[in-house]
């Protein structure tokens, strides 16, 4: 019998660099164990460039990408979710939208690297830092034997991943 794949929602408050970027991460650090999505209560509209350009470094297509409400995957006809994800603070303090399926849920927060002020080259490494910070958290998470363990323990897993000082 196949592995269960997964649903994750990951929410910011623009939905055009961070949630982005962890969509992507999710989607390929998971190996197929993982469908993720993102979205944003106060969607922009756009995807930031360099979010694009980060993400491409990691081989992951950008094509599908784009800037979307939550309210999207709150209708009858989303995709149930498993797991959700805040990687902004202000996103994690907002009223959600109610999630079908009781999802668990966590708080990853991370700088924007999209309000960085710097050079271009300062703003692509800023990027790039943010990217290798989500990824060592979604390398932890996509690692554990989720089949063996129960929710308790699954949520506790999320909230001392979203502990991790990044380095």
């Amino acid at each position: 019998m196949a592995d269960k794949t997964y649903n994750i929602l990951v929410l910011c408050t623009g939905n055009s660099a961070r949630s982005i970027m962890a969509e992507a991460l999710f989607n390929k650090l998971g190996k197929g164990r993982f469908k993720a999505y993102s979205a944003g209560s106060h969607p922009t509209g756009k995807v930031h460039p360099l979010a694009i350009e980060v993400v491409k470094s990691l081989g992951y297509p950008t094509d599908e990408l784009r800037s979307k409400s939550w309210d999207e995957f709150a209708l009858p006809d989303a995709p149930k979710m498993d797991f959700i994800f805040t990687v902004c603070d202000k996103a994690a303090g907002e009223a959600c939208p109610v999630w079908l399926g009781k999802p668990i849920t966590a708080h990853w927060g991370f700088e924007d690297p999209a309000a960085f002020q710097g050079t271009d080259e300062e703003k692509r490494h800023e990027f790039q830092k943010i990217l290798r910070f989500m990824s060592n958290r979604v390398n932890l998470f996509t690692n554990l034997p989720l089949a063996n363990l129960d929710n308790f323990t699954i949520k506790s897993e999320l909230d001392n991943i979203g502990k991790i000082k990044d380095q």
